[in-house]
């Protein structure tokens, strides 16, 4: 069973991720002098992150961080960076003491995919920090998603619906203007952490969540394979868990 919380604003529900996210870092730097840690972006992650980087008694030199995609042909300077939007919401407010592996999808992105895909394949994941999407992905796998695959980082191709919500955050002007493409982290390789934090906030998620929560696992609602991992917490507000029975 997935930990369903349902928490009173975006607020809290971010708040209480972070305090959570925080806890697990401590705990693995206690127990073995270092954290490896996923963080995620989009509209869904701006209370965590603001919590996270804020949280105290956090050896941030003992972090190592990965993130979960990034667009194909995407340049750091765009306002719809993942790259971007990490180093003015995490990695900057940190004093750059994490130790970060971006995802560069601007040139070779097979290449990059092989390159982080070993790059992780070093590292015991402690917390995955992410969302679900309203098409019901976890990071860019969208529906149908590979469940098989033990590469790490993959190259994926984006469906409409993602992309739509892509443009409706406000990240782009048009449809036409999201890219088709991006290097996403695998099923598996989320899977692999110890701990999942899924925050999910805002009514046009609701579905997305029923979907995850209360039908079979199924490649066509790729958050559906959390209900497979043995410790993973589900925040919602009000709004996102309106569909719920």
């Amino acid at each position: 069973m997935v930990d369903t919380r349902i928490l009173s604003d975006k607020q809290k529900l971010g708040a209480t991720g972070a305090e959570l996210g925080a806890a697990a870092i401590r705990q693995a730097i206690a127990q073995k002098g270092k954290a490896s840690i996923i963080v995620a972006t989009g509209a869904s992650q701006f209370e965590l992150l603001q919590n996270l980087v804020a949280a105290e008694d956090i050896d941030w030199s003992k972090v190592t961080a990965f993130h979960l995609d990034e667009y194909v042909g995407m340049d750091i300077t765009h306002p719809a960076s993942f790259r971007k939007y990490l180093q003015e919401r995490f990695i900057a407010p940190l004093g750059g003491k994490v130790m970060f592996y971006p995802v560069n999808a601007e040139i070779d992105p097979q290449a990059e995919a092989q390159r982080l895909s070993k790059m992780i394949a070093e590292h015991d994941i402690d917390v995955c920090f992410a969302g679900i999407g309203e098409n019901c992905h976890l990071a860019f796998n969208d529906p149908p998603a590979d469940f098989d695959t033990d590469e790490p980082y993959i190259v994926v191709t984006l469906d409409e619906a993602c992309r739509k919500q892509q443009m409706g955050e406000g990240w782009f002007p048009s449809l036409e203007a999201v890219p088709q493409q991006a290097i996403s982290m695998s099923i598996r390789q989320i899977l692999k952490s110890r701990l999942i934090i899924l925050s999910v906030p805002d009514e046009r998620k609701s579905q997305a969540v029923k979907d995850a929560l209360e039908g079979q696992v199924d490649p066509r609602f790729p958050a559906s394979i959390v209900q497979s991992h043995s410790q993973t917490i589900l925040l919602l507000d009000p709004d996102s868990a309106s569909r719920l029975a």
